[in-house]
């Protein structure tokens, strides 16, 4: 692995958890980080390790990639893509260093570095000094006003499981 491709992941070591609402735009993209899942749960990396959020496959040089394994089904295709190549390409302007590779389970790295909720996650984006120099100040504005607004009328909203299960034991 070169030395570029390694800052790469450094990149993206560092910064996901900034771009965290891109990859999991909304309160149900959560509850995927649940450790012993299959979900990955941290920004750790490992070669051809499905229990980490950054998995670079067996492949000969010409065909190594690392493949973020962060964004789920409901994030925007190409705000994820976009924010995982920049995390990256700042990575290897700044000649980030990665972590260790993971080898075994990576759920058994407690250092998540993720923001574990929506709102910690729009907290962290909404201070990131990354983001606000590469795409300006604008969009991460917009965004995360677009998705405190989502936030706030989703708490708004009494579900069925809570008049199942609580509105009993009022």
């Amino acid at each position: 692995m070169s030395e570029l491709f390694l800052h790469h992941i450094g990149g993206l070591q560092k910064y996901i958890p900034e771009a965290l609402p891109l990859f999991a735009p909304n309160v149900n993209s959560f509850r995927r980080f649940l450790p012993d899942t299959s979900a990955p749960v941290n920004v750790e990396w490992g070669l051809e390790n499905r229990t980490v959020g950054l998995r670079v496959p067996d492949s000969d040089p010409q065909n190594r990639r690392v493949e973020n394994r962060l964004p789920g089904a409901d994030a925007n295709p190409y705000l994820a893509i976009a924010a995982s190549l920049l995390c990256g390409y700042v990575g290897m302007v700044d000649e980030i260093k990665p972590g260790k590779p993971v080898t075994g389970r990576g759920y058994e790295e407690r250092n998540m570095r993720l923001p574990v909720t929506l709102e910690a996650a729009l907290e962290t984006m909404e201070q990131s000094q990354m983001l606000t120099r590469f795409l300006g100040n604008r969009f991460p504005r917009a965004y995360v006003g677009v998705k405190r607004a989502e936030h706030e009328n989703y708490k708004r909203i009494i579900s069925s499981w809570e008049r199942e299960f609580l509105l009993l034991t009022v």
